[in-house]
């Protein structure tokens, strides 16, 4: 068995994370910390997790050698406290940001100051296997991609790759348990239900992560990644709609964007393509994916010009996060990628 820890357990990733450890046949849950609920049972803060464990939090300073930690911090934490992480176990995965991009300058552009620890990005494996499954078989030190990028990046990374894209503006539509279990004004009940607001029209994070993952794509393909993001919050507790409008070197038709599609995703266990002729589910819809670690991903022409929308849907806390991670885990491990992510979802819900 793997043996397994869990930094940061009691906000939403860290505690679905919990959930999906805890029912993963090649891996032991050691420990869980958190720093307000030390010594309290997790299934008080988890109540799902009721008769499926009998852990308890402890501290950070509390945890002792493992096998993989699993960093589910505040941002800031993992960096400040990685030379510690790093003498618990041989391999990290961190859920947070501190590491998923690689640049410092980057960093510092998007997160408004330098990183503390710079020579340490180079080390890190962006955590999306669709990417970057050869990287993570070997890799001892991975950052899963943002749930926002995760989105995006799978719904761009085809066009770019191909050549075809030239530009693209992305709105996405997120749920609440984005902004994670912390109160504040803007997940306060009152504030948020029944919200539709836009609370990052420009500027936000992700969209460096989007623009660094495309990169490697543009290089081979000799284009640019020009991407426009804006982020939009609705009255949902999990999910995220990325609605892409990709403007392309020439007209494309749906034959066209099939083949693009099925050569990038025809084989991948995680990657659904959604394009239905008729119903009320012909297109990505996250509600149809809470719990699962499916990202689906369709796609429509616009017969008057050179537009492509592409529209993609996921589960922040399981695609976007913790899915991802155990996604990652089971890449590094060489297990199957489908174990301990079976679910399939539930319909109605």
């Amino acid at each position: 068995m793997i043996r397994v820890s869990i930094a940061g357990g009691s906000g939403y990733a860290g505690g679905e994370l919990l959930r999906l450890m805890l029912g993963h046949p090649a891996a032991e849950v050691c420990q869980v910390t958190s720093e307000r609920l030390t010594g309290k049972f997790v299934r008080n803060v988890h109540p799902n997790l009721r008769g499926a464990t009998l852990l308890k939090f402890c501290r950070l300073d509390e945890l002792t050698p493992c096998d993989v930690l699993f960093l589910c911090l505040p941002h800031g934490e993992s960096s400040r406290r990685i030379d510690d992480f790093l003498r618990l176990a041989p391999r990290i995965v961190d859920l947070g940001a501190d590491f998923r991009l690689r640049d410092p300058a980057a960093y510092q552009r998007w997160y408004g100051r330098p990183h503390p620890r710079p020579e340490l990005l180079e080390r890190f494996v962006h955590g999306l296997p669709e990417l970057h499954r050869v990287e993570l078989r070997d890799a001892e030190l991975v950052a899963c991609a943002g749930c926002n990028a995760t989105a995006s990046l799978l719904a761009l990374r085809p066009l770019w790759e191909t050549g075809l894209a030239e530009s693209a503006v992305i709105e996405v539509k997120v749920g609440s348990s984005e902004a994670g279990a912390a109160v504040t004004k803007g997940s306060h009940h009152p504030e948020r239900s029944g919200a539709l607001r836009s609370y990052k029209p420009t500027g936000h994070r992700h969209t460096g992560e989007i623009v660094q993952g495309l990169a490697t794509a543009t290089d081979a393909a000799g284009g640019g990644a020009e991407v426009h993001f804006s982020a939009t919050a609705v009255d949902m507790v999990r999910g995220v709609l990325a609605t892409c409008h990709v403007f392309t070197s020439q007209r494309l038709d749906d034959k066209a964007l099939w083949r693009v599609y099925r050569r990038a995703y025809g084989i991948e266990p995680f990657v659904r393509i959604v394009k239905e002729r008729s119903g009320i589910h012909r297109c990505p819809d996250p509600k149809l994916l809470a719990g699962t670690n499916y990202c689906d991903v369709g796609f429509e022409c616009d017969p008057d010009s050179n537009r492509v929308v592409v529209l993609s849907a996921l589960d922040n806390l399981m695609k976007g996060a913790a899915g991802q991670a155990v996604h990652a885990f089971n890449v590094m491990h060489e297990i199957d990628e489908r174990t301990g992510l079976e679910f399939d979802g539930l319909h109605p819900a």
